[in-house]
């Protein structure tokens, strides 16, 4: 049988969603200095190629750039097709896209909440699927972002606290089920991160500022090392892992009038 003799070797990607800003982006820049070639995703195309020429500038590769609304239905399809164009394949997977809002579920806009489902769950869901058997393939690793809200109840974000509960509670599945396979699967769970989240979830930037914030370089280094060591979770913060140690341990009624309370007073 013939073979062809001048096909494109594959490109092994690192992957990394919501990578236009904050989080996402630092992790683009961490992951690049240490050596991975990245495929960058998000909407908004002409951040990534800033981000992606700031990388070549380094004198790291080029990253591949996908601008790609995630939160819509075939946006998932779209980064596949991409991926192939590009003779990549993804070793390792950073779900990081996804945002919140801030007020009472029954006056926010339905369409603003379900998106946060369709990017925050549907597709973290379906491209952690649809990559997973390529990554166990290569005993790569993929690390979902959640949230210290994923050990709390959510009143005022309520869908996007019950959003980052379901990324904590799919990745400790999966991380159990990956455990022969020799891939792993790790949730990071930041805490108060200066980012462009609060702008879009319409807190009150002062209020986010006293909660004294992690910044998100030092969040994506620590979500990073802990992604390599093979950890199933990342907290980032001592503050920040009390809270998910002590939260469970308190009644939730208490729960839910402490953060109730918390959420009214960062509305802008």
């Amino acid at each position: 049988m013939a073979t062809n003799e001048h096909a494109r070797p594959q490109r092994s990607v690192a992957l990394i969603t919501g990578a236009s800003d904050g989080i996402g982006a630092e992790l683009a820049r961490v992951m690049a200095a240490k050596g991975h070639d990245l495929a960058l995703v998000a909407r908004q195309g002409e951040k990534l190629a800033a981000i992606a020429s700031e990388i070549e500038a380094t004198g790291s590769t080029r990253p591949l750039v996908i601008a790609v609304d995630l939160s819509r239905p075939e946006g998932i399809d779209q980064v596949q097709s991409a991926l192939t164009d590009a003779g990549a394949v993804v070793e390792i997977l950073v779900n990081n896209a996804g945002y919140g809002q801030l007020g009472s579920a029954v006056t926010l806009d339905a369409a603003g909440q379900l998106g946060i489902v369709d990017l925050n769950i549907r597709a973290l869901t379906d491209l952690t699927l649809r990559l997973l058997p390529g990554i166990i393939a290569r005993r790569g690793r993929v690390m979902n972002v959640a949230s210290v809200a994923a050990f709390l109840p959510g009143p005022y974000m309520a869908v996007y606290y019950a959003s980052k509960a379901y990324v904590l509670s799919l990745g400790d599945a999966l991380s159990q089920e990956l455990k022969a396979s020799g891939a792993t699967l790790t949730t990071l769970c930041p805490g108060p991160t200066t980012t462009q989240f609060q702008t879009r979830a319409g807190m009150d930037p002062n209020m986010f500022e006293r909660l004294g914030p992690m910044t998100a370089r030092d969040v994506a280094r620590a979500g990073y090392a802990g992604m390599m060591a093979g950890k199933r979770v990342v907290i980032p913060g001592f503050f920040n892992k009390a809270t998910a140690v002590l939260v469970p341990l308190l009644p939730r009624s208490l729960l839910l009038m402490v953060v109730a309370r918390l959420q009214e007073r960062r509305k802008t």
